[in-house]
């Protein structure tokens, strides 16, 4: 099963719901929203990349790091 992400306008949240909710291989899950202390790691680093003090990669460079063997 693959998940998806989608920002839809408030005006056509119900609209579009109703109608996503009409196929029979797409299920709805409730929103699940990132705990305030990931949050707040994402900003502090996106503070620190900014500010020059931490450089950001690629996830071609993350991913060889992740998954390297």
């Amino acid at each position: 099963m693959k998940k998806l992400i989608l920002n839809i306008e408030e005006s056509k949240y119900r609209a579009f719901l109703s109608f996503i909710e009409t196929l029979d291989y797409v299920s709805v899950s409730k929103n699940e929203d990132l705990p305030v202390w990931q949050q707040e790691e994402v900003k502090r680093r996106m503070d620190l990349v900014a500010k020059g003090e931490m450089k950001a990669r690629t996830w071609d460079e993350a991913r060889k790091d992740v998954f390297k063997k």
